[in-house]
């Protein structure tokens, strides 16, 4: 029986083992949450339910239980944790312990860029080598981020991040679209720890780091999206995620090489004024991205790992992408 009637919206909040939780929005503005199980029609569609999908419900049977009946289109889409409709990343850069890893900071900030997700650049354990933590600060400004230098130690620049977060919030609400934000970076970066100071409410599980590896051990084993209120009162979702340090939108190669200039957003301005119309950027004569870097207006660093990256993009072959791209779940509505 179609029960219509009885349809409801929310957002899943997490999945575990074919169970989703699901934070329903009421006719009064209020929410409700529900645990439920999605129609079986999406695994044969070849589209999973993610934490951060916005979805329907509907009454099943006699209207005892819910199901999942609809997933609404999604913004962007993530393997890697898996999650969906993310609107902002804050990407965590040690300072120190584990020692930063900018090649995977950039591969992330373009994915992100691409996939029109707004990234924050935060650098961490800023108590602990605050030369390293500026020089992040310094790197990733002159690329165009918003960053921040925090310590969930001495709560060093937590109360600017924290503002930055409820102006976020507030506009998401505004919009009528919540924001969803996550933290990303390597193991041991501190995300949890982090998370917890800002939002002591969350209550996540902290580990301590491998001497051996200087790898975090992975305690966070599922995303799980934590309905927040900032000090304004404005309403968000945060995400508490699995330890990774590839954060790949939906696939990471699912781009072409000669794409990846679009997305370091520095080099903006200089894109379509080179010399050679097939310019890749990391050599040239006339390259005004090149031109920008000898400027000192694009920093050294970014440049280097922008050539690495192209060069790993550069070895896919092409039919190969492609394919991997027509692998994808489908974006469209689905009923």
């Amino acid at each position: 029986m179609d029960n219509r009637s009885n349809e409801k919206h929310g957002i899943i909040t997490k999945g575990i083992g074919g169970l989703y939780g699901v934070r329903l929005t009421c006719s009064d503005g209020s929410t409700e949450y529900i645990e439920c199980r999605a129609r079986g029609r999406f695994r044969h569609d070849g589209m999973s339910p993610l934490p951060g999908d916005d979805v329907t419900v509907i009454a099943d049977g006699d209207g005892a239980e819910y199901v999942i009946d609809d997933i609404l289109p999604r913004c962007s889409s993530l393997l890697r944790p898996p999650m969906a409709n993310l609107t902002h990343l804050f990407l965590l850069i040690p300072s120190c312990r584990p020692k930063p890893d900018l090649l995977t900071a950039d591969k992330i900030t373009a994915i992100a860029e691409h996939a029109g997700v707004e990234t924050v650049v935060v650098a961490g354990k800023a108590d602990m080598d605050a030369e390293s933590a500026e020089n992040i600060k310094d790197i990733y400004s002159m690329a165009g981020y918003r960053t921040f230098a925090v310590s969930a130690v001495t709560g060093e620049g937590t109360a600017e991040l924290l503002s930055y977060i409820s102006a976020s919030a507030e506009e998401g609400v505004k919009s009528g679209r919540p924001m969803r934000a996550a933290f990303a970076g390597v193991s041991g970066a501190g995300k949890s720890t982090l998370m917890s100071a800002l939002f002591p409410k969350l209550s996540l599980a902290t580990g301590g780091l491998s001497r051996k590896t200087e790898r975090g051990r992975h305690t966070t084993r599922t995303v799980e999206l934590f309905p927040l209120e900032t000090g304004s009162g404005a309403f968000f979702y945060l995400a508490d995620t699995p330890g990774f340090s590839m954060l790949d939108f939906t696939r990471y190669n699912f781009f072409a090489s000669d794409e990846l200039a679009g997305n370091f957003r520095e080099f903006a301005e200089a894109l379509g004024e080179c010399r050679y119309t097939k310019c890749t950027h990391t050599k040239e004569e006339g390259c005004a991205v090149i031109e920008k870097l000898e400027r000192g207006e694009i920093h050294v660093s970014r440049h280097e790992n922008f050539k690495l990256i192209y060069a790993e993009l550069k070895q896919k072959p092409e039919w190969k992408r492609l394919r991997e791209a027509e692998a994808l779940p489908p974006k469209k509505r689905m009923r």
